[in-house]
């Protein structure tokens, strides 16, 4: 996880409307007149950007097979077929695999005095280890006539939006403790957060190879695609003075 570093430009001021600001924000910005927030002249306020980075690793892992066969008669080869499928489907169910993970295509032709049936079927698995289960399985009990494909590793929808909210709140919450810290340094309490507004995000995929630099062994093979997200956000926060420095004055 990656943080942006933790320096904020302030400018200590007992007047009204004090506005400490983070150095990141740009001097051109500074000059402009500032969106309307409700912030009246006499709340003084704390700004500040707060960035974070994360990554996951995939969810699912779609396994395809594959049957087929030549025979003489259409019967024969489509009852061929037919049973090497029914063995498939029954291992991914018995490994706890939902049917709307399951998809099946068939394919048959004629070429002179043969019939050739061929049938693919995918298969979703979100339980890793039921996954190799299910292909050591039909590795194990099928012939040569059916083909199990390597896994293919992937993010669901849900993983990548749970990514998502996770890196803004992450972002969020760094903010949040860098405007606590300045607010330390400067004799100050942190007040209510009056505005918050994510200014960057970003998503990309790297494999695992790239990070360790090594081969892959079979444990990380599920990491080979990692996706990465980061978030910057900007927060202004209310500026307190302490009790104890109310009790001065």
């Amino acid at each position: 996880m990656a943080h942006s570093p933790s320096r904020v430009f302030t400018a200590v001021s007992m007047t009204a409307g004090d506005v400490y600001r983070d150095e990141n924000e740009s001097m051109l910005n500074r000059g402009r007149k500032q969106t309307p927030l409700h912030i009246q002249s006499s709340v003084r306020v704390v700004q500040v950007t707060g960035c974070a980075e994360l990554s996951c690793p995939p969810d699912r892992a779609t396994v395809t097979i594959s049957v087929k066969n030549s025979k003489e008669n259409v019967n024969d080869v489509t009852n061929s077929v037919t049973r090497r499928l029914e063995y498939i489907l029954q291992t991914a169910r018995q490994h706890d695999v939902k049917e709307e993970n399951i998809t099946v295509a068939k394919h048959l032709q004629r070429e002179e005095e043969l019939f050739h049936m061929q049938a693919e079927v995918l298969v979703v698995f979100s339980d890793f280890e039921k996954m190799q289960s299910a292909r050591s399985v039909l590795i194990e009990k099928l012939d040569k006539s059916v083909c199990v494909g390597d896994p293919y590793y992937s993010h669901s929808a849900e993983s990548l939006n749970l990514l998502r909210r996770r890196v803004c709140l992450e972002a969020v919450d760094n903010a949040r403790l860098k405007a606590s810290e300045a607010c330390g340094i400067l004799g100050q309490a942190l007040g209510r957060p009056l505005l918050v507004r994510e200014e960057e995000s970003r998503e990309w995929t790297s494999g695992q190879h790239e990070v360790t630099g090594s081969p892959l062994s079979l444990h990380q093979r599920t990491g080979v695609t990692l996706v990465s997200a980061s978030s910057r956000v900007f927060v202004t926060f209310e500026l307190r003075p302490k009790d104890n420095n109310r009790r001065k004055f």
